[in-house]
Parts: structure tokens; sequence; C-alpha cells
């Protein structure tokens, strides 16, 4: 029996690590499914997945397209939380909530929830979640939440990590060895630790004689940055932006080492078995820092000397390890437990 899914996220607005949660959701759909995304540009979705998209932000069309639809499926990540804006959750929920109201299938997939500081956000959230068909969580902060509530779950590694990779003819005219890096724009990330932060940059690539590839996840947040670091680096770096996720993943299969702010970043990177170097602006990157005995820095305890900073990622370029390839095809496998959830609810 043909299903048509509304799958509702952070797509469409060039987030690197959010279209690799849509292109792995994509993946991991039975065939019997026809995926229809809300989008933030609809058009582009289009042309990259070959899917029906429609506007996010459009209640009528959205509620019109919930209408010829059989199940909703919230796709991946950080939708549910409120640190950075308190729409954002209810915008989410809306949608969760006529779902349910109309009787659709409604699956909350591979979800990181929180932080959650509004009570009325911890309300919504639990009535949501507790309506749904099936609920799989990616980290164990959000699946003790889910206990709390009563709410059966699953818990499995971020669905990212079953992304299949492809590789990237661009780097194969770069020098080597070479090391990746992530930052973004965020208000922790000041001027003046954005300059520790490049000096130390510029100390590690003369140390090292490593080639710097500026990798931004979404533009509008990280491309300035990049530039910045790439006027400091000059000639031995060079930015490569890309639009296919599966291309983004495979940029970590030809460097020696990545420094990230992203959560994707250094989930697509250790499944590429690079060693990677946290900067956390975000629990959700703690957490996988603790998880996988990431080293790295919160944003706001960055030591100030750049020399300290350099001699850090100097010693970990020479001596950090990736994980073995049995933690990788084991966190791998665990991810597709996010697929059996689909399955069962959809299959």
């Amino acid at each position: 029996m043909a299903i048509r899914a509304l799958l509702s996220g952070y797509y469409g607005k060039g987030n690197g690590g959010d279209e690799a949660l849509l292109a792995t959701l994509l993946q991991m759909l039975p065939p019997s499914v026809t995926p229809v995304v809300l989008s933030g540009n609809p058009l582009v979705t289009q042309q990259h997945y070959g899917v029906e998209a429609f506007p996010r932000m459009q209640l009528l069309s959205m509620v019109q397209t919930l209408h010829s639809c059989d199940a909703l499926i919230w796709g991946g990540g950080s939708l549910i939380q409120d640190a950075t804006s308190a729409v954002s959750p209810l915008y989410y929920g809306i949608i969760m909530a006529t779902a349910q109201k109309m009787g659709l299938k409604t699956i909350a997939w591979g979800q990181g929830i929180g932080p959650i500081k509004r009570r009325s956000t911890r309300w919504l959230a639990r009535q949501c979640f507790a309506g749904c068909t099936q609920v799989s969580v990616r980290d164990r902060v959000s699946a003790g939440l889910l206990s709390q509530w009563n709410i059966p779950h699953i818990l499995a590694p971020d669905p990212v990590w079953a992304l299949a990779s492809k590789p990237v003819p661009e780097l194969e005219d770069l020098p080597t060895p070479r090391v990746a890096i992530t930052l973004r724009n965020h208000p922790q990330l000041t001027v003046e630790r954005l300059n520790n932060l490049v000096q130390a940059l510029v100390d590690f690539q003369q140390a090292t004689g490593t080639f710097i590839i500026l990798l931004p996840f979404q533009q509008s947040q990280d491309l300035a940055i990049a530039q910045i670091m790439q006027s400091a680096l000059q000639d031995n770096s060079q930015i490569i932006s890309l639009e296919d996720p599966q291309m983004l993943k495979g940029v970590f299969r030809g460097v020696d080492m990545a420094i990230g702010m992203r959560l994707h970043s250094l989930i697509m990177g250790t499944s590429e078995g690079c060693p990677c170097f946290a900067l956390s602006y975000d629990p959700k990157v703690n957490r996988l820092m603790e998880d996988l005995d990431i080293p790295g820095w919160d944003l706001a305890t960055l030591p100030e000397n750049p020399q300290v900073i350099c001699q850090t990622w100097v010693e970990h370029y020479h001596n950090g390890k990736s994980l073995s390839a049995e933690k990788i095809l084991s966190l791998v496998d665990g991810a597709l437990m996010h697929r059996e959830v689909l399955q069962t609810a959809l299959g």
C-alpha cells in the first residue's frame, strides 16, 4: 500500500547538517513511501532530491499538504528546543498536533530534545511526543527525558552515521596532508576568540605543513568566518562549499584531522575515520564529545593564548586517534535502528 509522508525539519535552509538528515531519511524510507518535504527553498529541494516540496512557512499550504498525506515525520535534529527561539518548537508542535488531530501516523525520528527552558515548551513537547506512533532519539539525555514522561522510544546514534558518503573530485588536486575546519557564527565565538583561533590555526599550519580545508556547512553562518581564516592562511588553504550532503561527508575521507564546531561536522569526520577536535557551543556537541571521548573545549572556556591552542592541536594532529573500524561499524549499525522505526510505522 502506497503511503504519502510529509517530512518536516529545518530543510532547504542551506544547513549541511540538516540536509544530511534529510538525505539520510530519504535513504531510509521504505520503498512504499512517497516523501513530501516542507522546505525553505522548495525548488532547490525538488532539484536536489527529486521529491515533492512545499514552502515550510505557509500555513495554508502546509495544512493542505497534510490533508494529502497519510503520515508526518519530524525529520531529525534539535527541532524541539527553545534555547535559540520560543517560536521554533511552537512551529513544529503545531504541525505535529495538527497531524495527530487529523489521525495521521506521526513519527518523531532521530530527535535531539532540548535544551528546553520554558514550561510551555516542555508541556508542548510532552504532548506531541506522547501522541506519536513511533519515536526515536539520538542521545541519552533525550531518552532520559522521554523516560521521565513514560513515552516509549528507541535510542540510537544520530542517523547521519549511516549516511552513505561520496568521493569529492575537487580534493584530488589539493596538497596533502590536509586538515578540515568548520566554524560557525555564534555569540560565544566572540571577535577576540575568533582572532585567537585564526592565529592558532596559522601557527598550526606552519608547524605541521598541512593544507587547510575550510568547510562552511551553512553559507549564511559559516562563509564569512571561513573567508577571514583564508585571508590569514593565504595560499595554504581553500574554501570548499558543497550542497550535496553525501559529498560533504566525503570530504572527511580525504583529511587527516578535523576541527569542528558543528555537531554533524564531528559526526561526519568521526564516521569517516578522521581524528576530530571539538569546539563546543551547545550541549549536543558536549554529549557527542562525552560519548566518543572526542577532545576539545567549550568556547566559553577557550584558552586565551593562541600558542596553547596551537600546541594542543599539534599534539592531537600527531597523536590523536580515530575511532576503531569496529566502533564505527557499531555506530553505523546502531543508526540503522532509525530505519527500523520507519519500517515499523510505515512499512
